[in-house]
């Protein structure tokens, strides 16, 4: 999409401005490595869509944007570890190409310097976006940490899954909705508004990620074919074939689940219950449901509609993906 591709511009070189050269250099280089991997880095550009969208100056929310940008790569560093992820964005990780600890450490520098990047606001301004971010932040950990649970849970609701997505993924789409909308100086209303429109585009988005880790296209979507199952990941497909399961299928799904390691018979059984269930048509309608909602709380904001355009348009650039 064309304007993601001018925000995105702007972030890019804000990282190039921004690098770290500065000494200890074992411990800058591996956050400039993973700075510079790529990614969409949707999270900042929504931000300065956000202060764009209530004629904020954008030239103030770059560096917020980066403290986003920083925040979830510092997120992604420490996650790789507890995962124990060989690959980023076809790359090595960074405890891999450098080591474990050098890992946290950076991530911990990194984490420091996200919040760094609101430094420059006027105090109220500054007050605000900071206890925004650290509540965040806060919550992202809270998220990780029911994730982790959830490896040792043989049964996870509906709500417990809704629960830690919002989370590990969407609170902070909607804290950089939100920010924007801040740096702005938005109305109540819209900062509230925004935010709920970003959490609920959240949600969708992991749900269909869930989605396109079993049922997409391998080489559209970039991703092992069904690297959740392999990994045991209790996605929302899981959840759903537990609610719906009946006594055999739930043997399967539970045996299956203590199997570690590649194993194409997993894989296969696992989709045929999958299948027999129709979880993921029932996927689609949760996806359909929250893009829904946020599409309600977008329309709820008081600018002018046609400055809403680019905000449907990635709504269905984020979620109509090719499946």
């Amino acid at each position: 999409m064309h304007f993601l591709d001018n925000y995105r511009s702007i972030i890019r070189d804000a990282i190039n401005k921004h690098n770290l050269t500065n000494p200890p250099h074992q411990l800058y280089d591996p956050i400039n490595y993973i700075l510079t991997l790529g990614g969409k880095q949707l999270r900042p550009i929504i931000l300065l869509m956000s202060c764009e969208l209530f004629d904020g100056n954008i030239e103030k929310a770059i560096k917020p944007a980066l403290g986003i940008e920083y925040f979830h790569n510092f997120s992604l560093m420490h996650d790789d570890i507890m995962d124990k992820a060989t690959l980023r964005r076809a790359q090595e990780t960074v405890h891999v190409k450098y080591n474990e600890n050098t890992a946290i450490l950076s991530g911990d520098a990194l984490m420091v310097i996200s919040f760094q990047m609101l430094e420059d606001l006027e105090p109220h301004l500054f007050k605000k976006c900071f206890c925004l971010f650290s509540q965040t932040a806060l919550e992202v950990c809270e998220g990780q940490q029911y994730d982790m649970n959830f490896e040792k849970q043989q049964i996870v609701s509906f709500e417990e899954y809704i629960n830690m997505i919002t989370g590990k993924t969407a609170v902070l789409c909607a804290c950089a909705f939100k920010m924007g909308a801040l740096i702005a100086e938005a109305e109540p209303d819209d900062l509230k508004n925004m935010y709920e429109f970003g959490r609920s585009l959240g949600i969708a988005f992991q749900l269909m990620d869930d989605y396109l880790d079993v049922f997409g296209n391998q080489k559209t979507v970039g991703k092992k074919h069904a690297g959740d199952i392999v990994e045991n990941k209790k996605t929302i497909l899981y959840v759903l074939a537990q609610q719906k399961a009946d006594e055999v299928q739930k043997h399967k799904l539970n045996y299956w689940y203590t199997i570690t390691g590649e194993n194409e018979n997993k894989v296969n059984e696992v989709l045929a219950v999958f299948n027999e269930l129709n979880v993921g048509d029932s996927c689609l309608e949760l996806v359909k449901a929250y893009s829904d909602q946020a599409k309600n709380y977008l329309n709820k904001i008081r600018v002018d509609t046609n400055k809403k355009h680019t905000f449907y348009e990635l709504v269905d650039y984020l979620l109509v993906r090719e499946s």
